[in-house]
């Protein structure tokens, strides 16, 4: 970062540039605000060959998409980029933001948006890293469609199994369900699972083995092989970023960001976006979650400047955030 942007006292500071971050850049730049983008290069979709679900931009690659995005966002000159991580973010009195960038590096801006979204959790299955993003996947909505029909395995444990089952019948019907050990599913779940043909394997798995990207089995530690062409998983995943506990945004039950009218959290001056919410996780949505939250931080803005200009008083415009029961709650595959 050049020093010029440690001195700038910058409208708002960005914290991610995935779909959401970008989005937001987009918005809050063409409403001539002074945006600093910060960003690790992490995406959470590295392992991915091409984005899907995102009209216009169907199989285009991930990198691709933001190369394109980072030159729209050229022509606004008030929009600043950091390659680094936001280690720490602090409310001064006033209401304003010190933002720590790094080790030393420091910003301030007036409203913080946070979208540094989340990793997966790889199943611990030997040589899955090999095909992970060719022919594993987290998302079916995101590649389903390139596996319709076709002979796939579900990971999951437990519940995350018997959903991930049920949410891969919109595309195909050959579908095994590996738990990897115990399932713990009731007679019922069984019987579902049956009645929709779907075979329940709890023996633990030895190990996938596949050829240049391409799944071709489920190998399993009695030594049966289960001939797959694509692995689907549900597994925990977790927050790049620390940052928005350690500013004091309130969490849901579901591990998402709390947040309200236009991704606001309880942290007055702190917005969010994209899959931190842990709401319907795809890149379309994330975008969409990205503009929603810069219009509510440029509505803010806007209002404070106003208010300020004809009282002659400085106050903090923030949206309310709904409680817990109201929240949305943490978006499934279906």
């Amino acid at each position: 970062m050049e020093k010029r942007t440690t001195r700038v006292a910058w409208d708002v500071i960005i914290v991610g540039a995935g779909p959401a971050g970008l989005s937001a850049a987009l918005i809050l730049g063409r409403a001539c605000r002074k945006v600093l983008v910060c960003d690790t290069g992490t995406p959470r979709s590295w392992a991915a060959k091409e984005m899907h679900a995102f009209l216009t931009r169907g199989g285009i690659a991930p990198a691709g998409f933001c190369r394109l995005a980072r030159r729209d966002l050229r022509r606004y000159r008030n929009v600043g980029w950091c390659g680094g991580e936001v280690t720490r973010a602090a409310r001064e009195p006033g209401g304003a933001f010190r933002v720590t960038i790094g080790k030393r590096r420091r910003a301030r801006c007036r409203k913080l948006l946070i979208a540094t979204g989340v990793f997966d959790q790889l199943p611990r299955i030997d040589g899955i890293e090999a095909l992970y993003g060719s022919s594993v996947f987290q998302c079916p909505y995101c590649d389903g469609w390139e596996m319709r029909d076709a002979p796939v395995a579900v990971y999951g444990k437990r519940r995350r199994g018997f959903e991930m089952a049920r949410a891969m019948t919109a595309w195909t019907r050959d579908i095994v369900l590996c738990t990897d050990g115990p399932s713990g599913y009731s007679r019922a779940d069984r019987n579902h699972l049956q009645r929709n043909r779907i075979e329940l394997i709890e023996e633990r798995i030895a190990r996938l083995e596949g050829r240049r990207g391409s799944l071709q089995a489920v190998v399993f530690r009695n030594g049966r092989a289960v001939p797959r062409e694509a692995l689907f998983f549900d597994t925990p995943a977790h927050a790049q970023s620390r940052l928005a506990e350690s500013v004091g945004c309130r969490f849901a039950r579901h591990g998402g960001v709390q947040c309200g009218k236009y991704e606001a959290t309880s942290v007055p001056g702190v917005f969010v976006a994209g899959n931190i919410i842990r709401d319907v996780q795809l890149s379309i949505v994330a975008a969409a979650e990205g503009a929603r939250a810069a219009f509510g931080v440029n509505r803010a803005l806007t209002r404070e400047d106003f208010d300020r200009r004809a009282t002659g008083t400085w106050r903090i415009e923030h949206p309310p955030v709904q409680d817990e029961g109201m929240q949305r709650r943490r978006g499934t595959h279906g």
